[in-house]
């Protein structure tokens, strides 16, 4: 079973809200966002339409071939990956019918898995491995599951599994949210949360930026579990 410890009590604003005409005005853009351009240029359309700024400065675009994994907070993070990476990613089913992002997902080639079939399991991880020696360049959330940006749960090694096999190496990538100079877990989507809940919280943010950035890729050696501690600890700053 894949439990988060996070719910929506987690979740504080540390600034005033924006007034109702500019939440709306944010809706509208984003709307506008979901249909034109390409693929990157739709994700970045769609932070700017939520006012949500992005420092990628400490990141680094992934060698091809390569499996980029991340800690997981929000429906938020696909596009603000997807505006830095042209990796394949792979997500949970449930994915692909969110308003938005499924689109953006289904775009991108992502890999809808069902997260609690053990049958369906050795099945992915070749597929994965396949297209890390075709040269491309996975996007994993290993958490399984959404925390609030301050918790945080194990990695699950299914994916670290899958770069063993193909020789390839792992590279990690924190993200966090902030509101001026304030940590926000006002993006989390944790719980009981619905991805409209979630998102009316965003459209109301005021100030809201992400940070991303990488750690130097991992060799894959040794067994799963190790390369999963090790791919971790770097997406567990602050």
């Amino acid at each position: 079973m894949i439990h988060s410890p996070c719910t929506p009590l987690c979740i504080t604003d540390p600034l005033p809200p924006v007034d109702a005409a500019v939440s709306a005005r944010r809706a509208a853009r984003l709307v506008s966002a979901a249909v034109h351009g390409d693929l990157r240029d739709r994700s970045w359309r769609a932070l700017r339409a939520l006012d949500v700024a992005l420092d990628d400065s400490a990141y680094t675009p992934s060698e091809p071939g390569t499996l980029v994994v991340a800690n997981h907070i929000s429906w938020l993070d696909i596009p603000v990956l997807l505006a830095v990476t042209d990796a394949v990613f792979v997500a949970k089913r449930e994915v692909a019918t969110w308003p938005f992002i499924g689109g953006l997902a289904k775009r991108a080639g992502t890999r809808f898995i069902d997260r609690h079939s053990l049958r369906g399991l050795p099945g992915t991880v070749a597929e994965l491995a396949h297209t890390l020696r075709s040269g491309r360049s996975v996007m994993v959330f290993p958490e399984a599951t959404t925390c609030c940006g301050v918790h945080s749960v194990p990695f699950r090694r299914a994916a670290f599994q899958a770069a063993l096999d193909a020789g390839a190496p792992v590279q990690p990538v924190h993200i966090s949210y902030w509101q001026g100079e304030f940590p926000s877990t006002v993006p989390a989507f944790v719980g009981d949360d619905t991805v409209v809940t979630s998102l009316r919280r965003v459209l109301r943010a005021r100030a809201l930026g992400v940070r991303i950035s990488s750690s130097p890729p991992l060799a894959p050696f040794g067994d799963r579990r190790r390369l999963a501690a090790l791919a971790q600890r770097p997406c567990l700053i602050s």
